[in-house]
């Protein structure tokens, strides 16, 4: 677990995290009926290596015999709840799409995820996309030194299934530094109690997944795409967060 020393690696961090941010900016106009997901992809890579970053999706393995993930970034369409590859599907009006983006920039690694809404989409979509980013902004706030580190995962439940939603169990956040999945794992469910206190320099990845339907999940023959089990839609939204004594941090963000 990496633990952040100085304002001069805070700092180092939210270049990253900046850049990571600007690309969502650069892609965000053309998420639109008709876009092919591995045309944004292209668009992305462009824009991540022009300003001098490193992508660190594509080429990756998880494990030893899984197929290289082939993209920069991950595009999970509808049902889709992470790891989604950005293929020549066509993004249809109604869609949503989770788009996740991680790089390296002078040595420090920024993360973050958004869920788009394709064209005009049904109300309960809306909701759901809506839900979701509010999941995010619970855990967030949740994230305060001294307190658990399940306080960000219970404060994403209780919010999301206020709201009549499940929470993704198999897949969380994750720490992160000098590289992208660093420990510890962050569940986006209770017990509020659980896991190592939260202390000043922690730098953690929030991504709350969160499904209309059951919770439960499968791996698609791609050996990437997980999807709902039941087939219900999904939403994504994540930031890169440092734990300060005045509150956390958001370093993905312009």
């Amino acid at each position: 677990m990496i633990q952040i020393k100085n304002q001069h690696e805070i700092d180092a961090l939210r270049g990253a995290g900046q850049i990571v941010a600007l690309t969502f900016v650069e892609i965000e106009p053309l998420i639109q009926p008709g876009a092919a997901l591995c045309d944004i992809d292209q668009v992305a890579e462009k824009f991540i290596r022009k300003h001098g970053a490193e992508t660190l999706y594509k080429g990756i393995r998880q494990l030893p015999h899984q197929r290289p993930f082939p993209g920069v970034i991950c595009a999970s369409v509808n049902q889709q709840i992470c790891h989604g590859i950005p293929d020549k599907r066509e993004l249809k009006e109604g869609d949503i799409v989770g788009i996740d983006i991680g790089l390296r920039y002078k040595g420090w690694c920024g993360d973050m995820c958004r869920t788009f809404e394709v064209g005009q989409v049904a109300p309960e979509t809306h909701r759901l996309v809506e839900t979701s980013r509010e999941a995010l902004q619970k855990g967030i706030a949740a994230a305060a030194a001294g307190n658990r580190l399940g306080a960000i995962g219970a404060a994403i439940q209780a919010f999301a299934e206020s709201k009549g939603y499940s929470v993704v169990r198999e897949y969380g956040g994750h720490g992160i530094g000098r590289n992208l999945w660093e420990d510890p794992f962050v569940p986006h469910i209770g017990p509020a109690d659980r896991g190592p206190v939260l202390k000043e320099g922690m730098v953690l990845n929030i991504e709350p997944m969160i499904n209309i339907g059951k919770p439960d999940t499968i791996l698609m023959n791609d050996q990437w795409s997980v999807e709902t089990a039941d087939g219900s839609l999904s939403a994504q939204f994540e930031d890169t967060v440092v734990i300060t004594n005045n509150g956390p941090q958001i370093l993905t963000c312009i």
